[in-house]
């Protein structure tokens, strides 16, 4: 086998280097977004500079007379949402860490009793004329990376979350001066959250495999199968982030809503709204601290998945350190390609006009993959030997360099692919939101009908694109393809996560906007932003989904060859009972959280409807409501209604792999990852084009908005209900749903050892 044109030195280099970078960068976008002032005293020197400036800010007279008012009632909003998050976040931490704890314990014992907690070296799973480590030593670090991988995922959903609240009021202000201002600190801001993630992401797991070095030596299998604890640590948080949030964001929207816009007909963000410091709550803990877990997990599994499967193909057997760390690499390349691709949103060109702002995100996206194909191609040529050979299912597949370099490429542009159809599915300026918003005209029931007809249509593609994927990497490189694939996928994370919390950030300064009582023309500002963000959202969501799929069948792969399983027979019925039932967990796992979000609205609707029936002088704008109440009950909801969806995926493959083996629980795998791919991208998509539609007629942009608005018309309200019950479809049960498929999947892989040793005990006694 040829040697790698990158030395080990430079590749051991080159990780940690880059993912300081990224933390740097972070850093420092941190500060410019600092530099806009929240307290009067601080303002007062700015404001005073800018007195002259201010006309062609076109800031109203009486705003800036009262500047130092609205700063003070921007800060007191910002802080009490920041408040709001970070005591939901700890009391949901109290509890995820008593099940992290819990978890932990639990692969501790059964990874240790495959060899009944022996300590004698064994012969290696797949080379029996060598000695590995005992399957205690993996149990113990196993545990260990599965800490790591929780802890890490705690820190960037928790960091995401106070950065975005401490950007949105800033935005706020920034929206004075005109909104190509407010766009640099909303973008910024999220920026912020995408490099920290992605440069911690790969700071602690290169860290976590150079120190479980020292231990493994030149046993590299069983140091890369204890590795795999660390993308199960960061999915499991991410399931109760994603689903606790949902939950908590969802049943506070939909309360604000149907009470607030539907009976009252008041604003949205309106403060005599008792809801809607809930509301603005849960757009942080939901959309930003539940999307960085998430997207978090992916980025865990998918260079976990890649690990595994390397260590035991040439890379591993050779011991060729530069061309087994191949998937960090592309990660650490990624983190610069990113940087670059920021610097065009936030310094190289600026937003003067409203109809710029989407195009400067989309081209965010393109300019990324464009990028990064190069960095790819770079890398592999310098990383990789220029032939190798990778483990296909018990034999050694030879794959050539360029074979791998289009396979991450096609992962990379398949990401794009399902981006921009998702965005052509959601976005008000394509004709798919336009005809549902014109459905409204005939009321909720045909709004309805056409969302969900758009939600299925809008699988089509995204799973072509992901088939293609799956065909070309798998033709070239069998497993390790579908997981570099992935990994392509994510490689852009810190981009693709930039743009998805400037949805949330922008979503919260309109609130605040609108609560602080700031003038329309600063509303309509925010609102643009708001609109694109939505979109932008969207995108993210499919990205999520995509990766998903293909991370969650790379860690199949690595599980049927981890489990010793020859070839998964879909017509023997251990395997086909297994399909059809993990066909049916999606469905399962949606009917929970959409009956969570449900329960909770209603709770949240009849707390609003006493404080305005009960509060006297609420709706004049007299009397203050009660918002700490509102906050409570989605609290209080979200932390009860996330345990029994978190446990039913967390235990599955535990059940099904002790009692009925490995061979039906491949079967459940394949079926959850088939039938969950497509729920996920119909929701998610449902819900965008339903809240899009509403934001279509809102806006009145053009003559047919115009017909439909205005605000409060019968077709207003009937795109309302319907952005109402797309809210859980979009927040709640789709995102949620690629979480599911992939931690079943890592979660059998960090098991199979125990499941093919000790598992399926109704086969063995009635067999």
């Amino acid at each position: 086998m040829a040697a790698t044109i990158l030395p080990d030195l430079g590749a051991e280099i080159l990780i940690p280097v880059c993912a300081v970078v990224g933390i740097v960068f972070s850093l420092i976008q941190w500060l410019l977004v600092s530099k806009v002032r929240l307290s009067p005293g601080e303002t007062s020197a700015p404001a005073n500079n800018g007195k002259a400036g201010y006309t062609e800010c076109l800031i109203d007279e009486e705003e800036s007379i009262n500047d130092q008012c609205v700063v003070l009632k921007c800060a007191e909003i910002q802080n009490a949402i920041s408040e709001g998050a970070t005591s939901f976040l700890f009391t949901e931490y109290q509890y995820v860490g008593i099940f992290m704890a819990a978890f932990a314990v639990l692969i501790f014992l059964f990874l240790g009793s495959v060899e009944g907690f022996s300590t004698k070296s064994q012969p290696c799973t797949y080379d029996q004329t060598k000695t590995c480590k005992p399957a205690l030593a993996t149990a113990v670090f196993s545990t260990v990376s599965f800490l790591l991988g929780g802890i890490t995922s705690v820190v960037s959903g928790f960091l995401g979350m106070k950065i975005a609240t401490y950007a949105n009021a800033r935005t706020t202000l920034e929206a004075r001066k005109g909104v190509g201002k407010a766009f640099i600190v909303a973008f910024r801001s999220g920026a912020v959250m995408g490099f920290l993630l992605a440069a911690n992401g790969l700071l602690v797991l290169y860290i976590a495999i150079n120190l479980f070095k020292i231990y493994y030596g030149e046993d590299w299998g069983g140091l890369f199968e204890s590795i795999t604890g660390y993308g199960l640590g960061g999915s499991s948080m991410a399931l109760f982030g994603r689903v606790g949030g949902g939950i908590y964001t969802k049943a506070a929207d939909v309360g604000a809503d149907l009470v607030g816009k539907v009976e009252r007909n008041i604003p949205e963000d309106d403060p005599r709204n008792p809801a809607v410091i809930a509301d603005n709550v849960g757009d942080n803990v939901g959309d930003i601290a539940g999307m960085g877990s998430d997207l978090f997990g992916s980025y865990a599994e998918s260079s976990c998945a890649a690990l595994v499967v390397a260590s035991i193909s040439s890379f591993g057997i050779n011991h060729e350190l530069t061309a087994m760390l191949y998937p960090l690499i592309v990660s650490s390349v990624g983190i610069l390609v990113c940087l670059i691709t920021t610097l065009f949103a936030t310094d190289f060109f600026e937003i003067k006009a409203v109809k710029e702002i989407e195009p400067a995100l989309k081209k965010q996206l393109i300019i990324s993959t464009v990028f990064m194909t190069v960095g790819i191609a770079a890398v592999t040529f310098i990383s990789v030997p220029s032939s190798f050979t990778i483990f296909n299912f018990g034999t050694q597949k030879v794959v050539k360099n360029w074979q791998l370099f289009l396979c991450v490429a096609v992962g990379l542009w398949a990401g794009l692919i399902i981006g921009f159809v998702t965005e052509y599915y959601t976005s008000n300026a394509y004709s798919p939101v336009q005809d549902v918003a014109d459905s409204c005209r005939t009321g909720a029931a045909t709004n309805v009908i056409f969302g969900l007809a758009l939600g299925y249509k809008s699988v089509i593609i995204p799973i072509f694109a992901i088939a293609v994927s799956i065909f070309v990497s798998f033709s070239f490189a069998a497993m390790y393809g579908i997981a570099v694939a992935a990994l392509g996928m994510l490689s852009t994370i810190a981009t693709g996560l930039a743009i998805d919390a400037y949805g949330p950030i922008s979503d919260n300064a309109g609130g605040i906007a609108e609560m602080a009582g700031m003038s329309h023309r600063i509303r309509e500002r925010t609102d643009a932003l708001d609109a694109a963000g939505n979109t932008t959202a969207a995108i993210g969501k499919g990205f999520a989904i995509g990766s998903a799929a293909l991370v969650s069948l790379a860690l199949f792969g690595a599980f049927v060859s981890r489990a010793n399983i020859v070839i998964v027979d879909v017509l023997t019925p251990k395997v086909f009972i297994g399909l059809i039932v993990g066909a049916m967990l999606p469905y399962w796992f949606s009917a929970m959280t959409m009956k969570s979000v449900g329960s909770a609205a209603l709770k949240m609707v009849e707390e609003v409807r006493r404080q305005f029936n009960t509060i006297p002088g609420l709706m004049e704008g007299t009397a203050k409501p009660d918002y700490a109440t509102c906050v409570k009950i989605s609290t209080d909801a979200s932390i009860k209604e996330m345990i029994p969806p978190g446990a039913l995926v967390m235990l599955t493959p535990l059940v099904v792999g002790i009692f009925f083996g490995v061979e039906t629980l491949s079967g459940v795998l394949a079926g959850s990852l088939v039938s969950g791919v497509q729920i996920a991208i119909s929701a998610s998509n449902t819900g965008g084009a339903w809240d899009n539609a509403k934001k279509y007629i809102e806006a009145g942009a053009s003559d047919h908005a115009r017909s439909l608005g205005p605000k409060g018309s019968d077709p207003h309200k009937a795109a309302v209900i319907g952005d109402t019950i797309g809210d859980p479809l979009k927040d709640t049960s789709g995102p949620s749903l690629n979480i599911l498929i992939k931690l079943m999947a890592v979660e059998s892989l960090v098991f199979a050892p125990f499941f093919a040793t000790h598992g399926g005990l109704l086969f063995k006694i009635f067999g």
